[in-house]
């Protein structure tokens, strides 16, 4: 499978393109703000750490302040979950999903992400994918795959502020700022109720915990903060706050 059909014309902003590793990896819809190569080494900060813990929220706002590419490595595994649950595939069969990770067509920007050309932005956050992402992001042919596409992404870019689970210990170890966010469990359940004020604050702790557990203790790079990171605490930290000690560090 090569590059994916033209999208030109398509009301879509400037987007990450990712095609199987049998083509170009990476590369950038025409927004001609991408850095020439060879232009220097890439900078990058590294926002890793447990669902809740506000890095999405942190890393858009930082990458905001200091006028950097932004990329949302999660839902790139979001992507590879949906793919395997609309094919039929259970999400622990290990070469099979292998297969859709490989083969499988990504567009990602901050609001948006296609799969093999259908618009997956909302499904990719509901609850069947939620259930699926952990095992698919588990499965090490997956992670070598996404890893290849993340670091074409930034080599592209010349940089940009990238967050997700192992950003700083596989993805780019040698990252310019490597920061780790964390919080309890207990005020991420809080946070994600706010966003979704139906849903029952103990079970999306229990549900958290479950999913640490289970990005910890993975083979595949652990979810783990890396060597020489920055750890912040964002309980009782404003989103403001934490980005403006970023973005302090990054200066």
């Amino acid at each position: 499978m090569g590059r994916p059909p033209s999208t030109a014309g398509a009301r879509w902003p400037p987007v990450i393109r990712c095609s199987p590793t049998t083509g170009p990896p990476c590369w950038p819809a025409g927004s001609g703000s991408e850095p020439v190569a060879g232009s220097g080494a890439p900078r990058v900060i590294a926002i890793d750490g447990p669902a809740g813990s506000g890095k999405s929220t942190v890393a858009r706002a930082v990458a905001d302040r200091l006028g950097l590419h932004y990329l949302d490595t999660g839902a790139m595994y979001r992507g590879v979950a949906h793919a395997v649950l609309r094919a039929g595939i259970d999400p622990t069969d290990a070469g099979p999903v292998a297969d859709v990770a490989r083969n499988v067509t990504l567009a990602v920007t901050r609001s948006h992400c296609m799969v093999d050309g259908e618009d997956a932005s909302t499904a990719i956050r509901g609850p069947e994918v939620t259930g699926a992402v952990s095992a698919v992001a588990a499965n090490p042919e997956v992670r070598l795959e996404m890893v290849a596409r993340q670091r074409a992404w930034v080599l592209e870019r010349g940089g940009g502020v990238m967050e997700g689970r192992d950003i700083g210990s596989v993805v780019f170890p040698d990252a310019e700022l490597k920061v780790y966010l964390t919080a309890s469990p207990e005020v991420r359940a809080r946070r994600r109720a706010a966003e979704d004020p139906g849903v029952n604050v103990d079970s999306v702790a229990a549900d958290i915990r479950r999913r640490d557990e289970a990005d910890s203790s993975r083979e595949a790079s652990p979810l783990v903060a890396a060597d020489g990171a920055r750890v912040m605490d964002t309980s009782e930290l404003t989103v403001d706050g934490a980005v403006d000690a970023i973005v302090e560090m990054f200066r």
